[in-house]
């Protein structure tokens, strides 16, 4: 674990300085120029587009990576399926939900400065409750009526999303680009908000690392041993929202990170959450990394991608395979 940690944070650290040497979409920095902007050493221009332009936007996108990457490791125990995650399950899209009303409209009860989250929040919660209702059947959740389960609720919350998208009026474009996923408009509050959420949560998911592993077992064999698998399921589940609400309300939606990421740690490293779970957030936070700076290619040609765009084209194929390489497990022989 510790060598596997070692390459991913000096990879995740090289990811830094390659996504902040991007300026505009025709300029870029060196590694030097950027290790000089950090500590104010640059000129004026490359200190202000690093440090007040570049610096958040990777920021938030580490947290975010992070908090996605082990909120699906999380929910792929808990289901005992590699196929979960906050996306294909619809947390993304019912958290999408709640942003959006907050963005859209005043609620005179709720705080302006945490509308968003909190509305996020609550659908995000929402979606989890009625998806787990749904996949359950007889006592036992199957792969099929999970993803189905998923996939159904995600529709009918992103057909929810394009209404309030087509009556949004001004805030039209905004809204758009949102659900695309975006790092750019990131600012420092909006971190400070976010991070100690992410933070909190992953640590006590972490914390659940073990009971994770009994729970992989089946639920009968994790009674046995002494896991109260109900208190934990749901305690898991409450984390993860939590983590999924923070990370859209602020930067829209990003799928795939917490399919993909932990799937390959596991491939790699094995089932071990104690492992993988600490290690899924180091890889989440350098997969977004990566695919911010990919991002940035097409600029010159098209302007920045949107990142929800850029790991929906890297995450997508990887479900693809699971799905074909687990047909029989899904009911497709």
């Amino acid at each position: 674990m510790i060598i596997a940690l070692t390459v991913l944070v000096a990879v995740t650290v090289v990811c830094v300085f390659l996504d902040l040497s991007w300026v505009s979409a025709t300029k870029s920095y060196s590694f030097s120029e950027v290790f000089d902007a950090l500590f104010g050493n640059a000129s004026w221009s490359a200190n202000k587009n690093v440090r007040e332009e570049g610096l958040p936007r990777v920021t938030i996108g580490i947290f975010v990576g992070a908090g996605l990457a082990i909120s699906g490791c999380a929910m792929q125990a808990v289901f005992k399926n590699p196929l979960a995650s906050p996306y294909i399950l619809g947390l993304s899209s019912g958290a999408s939900v709640g942003a959006a009303v907050g963005m859209l409209f005043a609620i005179s009860f709720i705080p302006v400065a945490i509308q968003v989250p909190a509305l996020a929040f609550v659908t995000c919660f929402g979606t989890m409750m009625l998806v787990y209702t749904m996949s359950r059947i007889g006592g036992t959740i199957r792969t099929e009526t999970l993803i189905l389960s998923g996939v159904a609720v995600s529709s009918l919350l992103s057909a929810l999303v394009s209404f309030l998208t087509f009556i949004a009026g001004d805030q039209l474009s905004g809204i758009v680009f949102w659900t695309m996923g975006d790092l750019s408009h990131a600012d420092w509050e909006e971190i400070c908000f976010a991070a100690p959420i992410i933070v909190v949560s992953s640590v006590f998911l972490i914390t659940q690392a073990k009971n994770l592993n009994v729970m992989m077992l089946g639920d009968i064999h994790a009674l046995d041993l002494g896991v109260d698998v109900k208190k934990t399921r749901l305690f898991v589940l409450i984390l993860t929202t939590f983590i999924v609400a923070a990370a859209v309300s602020f930067v829209g939606i990003i799928g795939f990170i917490g399919l993909v990421i932990p799937h390959i740690l596991r491939m790699l490293l094995g089932p071990d959450n104690r492992v993988i779970m600490p290690l899924s957030m180091v890889g989440g936070a350098c997969f977004i990394l990566i695919c911010d700076y990919l991002s940035h290619i097409v600029a010159p040609l098209y302007g920045t991608l949107p990142i929800g765009v850029t790991t929906a084209l890297i995450g997508a194929p990887i479900f693809i395979y699971l799905l074909i390489s687990r047909k029989k497990e899904v009911g497709w022989n």
